[in-house]
């Protein structure tokens, strides 16, 4: 993937990330009436969704997630991701995993967090009179920090894991937008 499309998934999320804030606050009154058992008091629903397309490409991605707020500066949850990436005449790939995320918010505005990821990675590539595939799993540890406003959190991670060969990711240090209803 080159960082132009990784810059533009990132401006595409931003803005659905927003859209998705003011739909929650309008749910949030709705809501008001009804009465949750105490787990669920503590629970948080989020993910990220990315779609890219352009001239003979397609990048898919969804990755719902859930986190548990043990109280007002600690958090952990699970997450799962699909990726489907297609460039016309060269590339495919279906990436799919999960990942635990912990989050520690030292003050109301500043969101810390450590987050570990596992995917496959199934990539099938097509050259003149040769194809060949490319299947490998992935590991990462991100170390992220962030600057959060009510549910919505934008910031940078750091991928300590990180290789140039058998990689999902092109680079190490990568933005993120973290929004958790």
């Amino acid at each position: 993937m080159e960082k132009n499309t990784s810059i533009n998934l990132t401006f595409i999320l931003c803005f659905m990330f927003l859209i998705c804030n003011v739909i929650n606050i309008n749910a949030q009154d709705l809501n008001k009436t009804k009465t949750k058992s105490e787990f669920w008091e503590h629970v948080q629903l989020g993910g990220g969704l990315g779609l890219g397309f352009g001239s003979g490409y397609t990048n898919i991605t969804i990755a719902p997630s859930a986190i548990y707020n043990f109280n007002e500066k600690t958090a952990l949850g699970l997450g799962t991701q699909y990726s489907y990436v297609y460039q016309k005449g060269f590339y495919k790939s279906h990436i799919y995993g999960g990942s635990i995320i912990g989050l520690f918010n030292p003050i109301q505005q500043i969101q810390l967090s450590a987050e570990l990821e596992q995917l496959r990675v199934n990539n099938s590539y097509e050259t003149t009179g040769n194809d060949f595939k490319d299947d490998f799993w992935n590991t990462a540890l991100f170390i992220g920090a962030g600057y959060r406003s009510q549910s919505v959190t934008i910031g940078l991670r750091y991928n300590v894991l990180h290789k140039d060969k058998n990689n999902v990711y092109v680079d190490a240090l990568m933005p993120f937008i973290r929004i958790y209803f």
